[in-house]
């Protein structure tokens, strides 16, 4: 009677804990999972992932009052500018759909929860996956003996709109464009274009998020960025896809204007920019890149930022400086932009749910991430442009740092599931012990 009731008790912990740790760490839905759409009709248009396969796309459709809205996110993951970093992109998630998940979470922007998601919540969802490596701009390929590499991403982007304008987006009243890290870049690049295929009485607008990449001047005075985005754009055939007005404009370094603060100001369609000051990807690799760092002086620095030295913190807010020296015309300006700008030590916010809209996610002026963003997209009041007070002075902020200072700029960008896993992964563990401390107890007859 002893040993049952003990194993009774250890299986109702089990499965309490097992409840408990199940639910995600906000209130509401943990997200809805989508099935992946393989685009058939890519093919025809020459339009495919670094290694051959068909291009993708997550769509989850819209119901009631927003069965005609739609809201486009492209996937971000870094970039590949060489050869020998597309073969091994191409052999990854990041380069073909065959190694990809055939599912996804929407949360955030994309979850279907009213409470979670109010603005946005019953809007058709698409997440477009990303797999050439040039935020969807590239429109070239490399063959050699034992090689084949598409660089296609201006036509996987084609294929997949083509592919859902007769699904509805053709009918679109509202429609917005977004994307995080490299797919933030990728909004600023393919913003008008996604305008010229709806109907203009539809209201478009485009969103940035952590897409804002400096053209800036690291820690050892090189250009770090500007070298590898040159090289990307030469790669890729990038160049006969970039902004005209743009690329005129910068002659005779047209590959400038695959920065957003060169471009921003060509863009006609109204956009949002939502950004961190202190973007962790940038930080790790503009502005301090290894090729910055081969003593590893910043290593501390890297991994938390309040190990910085005084030094390392003035070329922090340094950083912050020119990002808020590159965006002070369109803050000026801009009768129909919309920004957030906050100072947390963070990457790609509108995606996950802790940081898009939950009772502990950021704030600035005590207005959350999605209220300022759905103020901006409705005219809900007064300009939605908010800029954050310098480090460190938000309490609001999650400030993530990545555990990883080596990762390269073609690998993808920092994701946010380190605390996530390693939560989980304790969670295991605990259920492990509880569950060979039940079978002690059995086994010895306590």
């Amino acid at each position: 009677m002893k040993t049952t009731r003990l194993l009774d008790l250890t299986a109702a912990m089990v499965l309490l804990l097992y409840v408990a740790f199940s639910l995600p760490l906000v209130s509401g839905d943990p997200g809805r999972r989508v099935n992946m759409t393989l685009v058939r009709g890519a093919a025809a248009l020459g339009a495919f992932c670094l290694d051959g396969s068909l291009p993708a796309y997550h769509l989850d459709k819209g119901f009631g009052a927003g069965s005609r809205n739609w809201l486009l996110q492209f996937e971000g993951g870094g970039w590949c500018n060489d050869i020998a970093s597309c073969v091994d992109r191409s052999k990854t998630r990041r380069g073909s759909t065959r190694f990809m998940t055939k599912t996804v979470v929407f949360t955030g922007i994309l979850s279907n929860n009213a409470s979670l998601n109010p603005d946005f919540y019953n809007w058709n969802k698409v997440r477009l996956r990303y797999c050439d490596g040039a935020s969807f701009a590239g429109d070239a390929h490399f063959r050699n003996g034992t090689s084949l590499l598409y660089f296609r991403g201006q036509r996987i982007w084609n294929a997949i709109i083509l592919d859902l304008l007769p699904k509805g987006l053709s009918q679109a009243r509202k429609a917005l464009l977004t994307g995080c890290s490299a797919g933030g870049l990728s909004t600023f690049l393919h913003c008008d274009n996604f305008t010229s295929y709806l109907p203009k009485t539809a209201n478009v607008k485009c969103m940035s998020d952590a897409g804002f990449f400096l053209d800036a001047i690291d820690v050892a005075s090189n250009r770090t960025m500007r070298s590898f985005y040159t090289q990307l754009v030469s790669l890729q055939g990038i160049q006969k896809n970039l902004d005209p007005n743009c690329t005129r404009a910068f002659y005779p370094e047209p590959s400038l204007c695959f920065f957003p603060q060169y471009v921003l100001r060509f863009i006609k369609t109204p956009i949002f920019i939502l950004n961190s000051a202190y973007d962790v990807f940038q930080f790790h690799h503009g502005l301090v890149p290894p090729s910055a760092d081969r003593t590893g002086r910043w290593n501390h620095c890297k991994l938390n930022v309040t190990a910085c030295n005084p030094h390392q913190l003035d070329a922090l807010q340094g950083f912050r400086t020119d990002m808020l020296g590159a965006l002070m015309n369109f803050f000026r300006n801009s009768t129909r932009g919309g920004m957030f700008i906050n100072s947390c030590f963070d990457h790609c916010q509108s995606a996950l749910q802790e940081t898009w809209l939950s009772p502990t996610s950021p704030r600035i002026h005590n207005k959350t991430i999605a209220a300022t963003v759905g103020d901006w997209y409705f005219g809900r009041g007064s300009e939605a442009k908010e800029i954050d007070c310098p480090y460190p002075c938000d309490k609001t902020c999650h400030n993530l740092i990545p555990a990883s200072t080596t990762d390269s700029l073609a690998s993808s960008a920092p994701g946010h599931n380190s605390r996530g896993n390693l939560f989980t992964f304790c969670c295991f563990c605990f259920f492990i012990y509880l569950f060979f401390f039940a079978w002690t107890m059995n086994a010895c007859n306590l």
